[in-house]
């Protein structure tokens, strides 16, 4: 591998993140791996440079903050570094009914789950395009083809993830790069405790690992699919989702998330 193509990482310290970035890493690419808390991304640069023998370098960065994106691209600019795949990981979800998340968290969610994700897509996608090689793998969700009480900006800025991707793809055909939209379903992961959705049936049901979905959503991007969505149950559920009435479906939503 090229020790200049470069991946980014967003959300790289834990869960789906991380093990993405072990399966990149272990295909030889050299990492920027970013997350919020800086303590436990330089434990997991630490971990990715022993285990793999790749270049890694960590810049912590708080999505939520509207600055960080362009913070995040002045380090690697100062740094030389050009990435040539990015990996719009970072995301977050917050459970309970619309009107019981505070306006200030619900602001948020929407920064990291959609704005830095645009951002960033718009701050590197320019550079790929004039290589003509490299592009982008957005982590959605199953729950971005439902509606979600409960959780509705999650599943709303999922569904955004998942449209924005599928358009991205069909705008680069032709010019070398890949947009891939990776849609888990629940995976065993620090998302329930962190989003308080641990009491959800539907997360105490996930049943596939961060390790597989982070092989299954790499295998899928370096094979140019525009849509990965790990696991036969997963598929069946977007298959389902799309027969079914948004009606229907919002009940049922709510009546596994309660």
């Amino acid at each position: 591998m090229d020790q200049s193509r470069h991946v980014l990482i967003t959300g790289a310290s834990r869960g789906i993140g991380l093990a993405l970035a072990r399966e990149f890493a272990r295909r030889g690419y050299p990492l920027v791996v970013t997350a919020r808390d800086p303590g436990p991304l330089a434990v997991a640069a630490r971990e990715l440079r022993e285990s793999f023998g790749v270049s890694v370098l960590d810049v912590a960065g708080d999505l939520s903050d509207r600055s960080a994106p362009g913070r995040i691209a002045t380090a690697l600019d100062d740094r030389g570094i050009s990435p040539h795949i990015l990996i719009n990981n970072a995301g977050f979800g917050l459970y309970g009914p619309f009107l019981s998340i505070s306006p200030e968290e619900e602001e948020k969610l929407l920064q990291v789950n959609i704005s830095a994700l645009v951002t960033l897509t718009r701050l590197f996608l320019p550079a790929m395009r004039a290589r003509r090689e490299g592009g982008v793998m957005n982590v959605a969700s199953t729950a971005g083809f439902l509606p979600g009480p409960l959780m509705a900006s999650y599943y709303a800025s999922k569904a955004f993830v998942v449209s924005f991707s599928h358009a991205l793809a069909r705008e680069l055909a032709g010019t070398g790069l890949t947009a891939t939209a990776l849609c888990p379903g629940p995976t065993i992961s620090e998302f329930q405790e962190r989003s308080g959705m641990h009491q959800s049936w539907i997360l105490r049901k996930a049943t596939l690992s961060a390790e597989a979905v982070a092989r299954a959503g790499a295998e899928g991007f370096l094979r140019r699919k525009p849509l990965v969505v790990p696991g036969a149950f997963n598929k069946a559920s977007v298959f389902s989702s799309r027969l079914a009435p948004r009606t229907l479906a919002a009940r049922v939503v709510e009546k596994l998330q309660g």
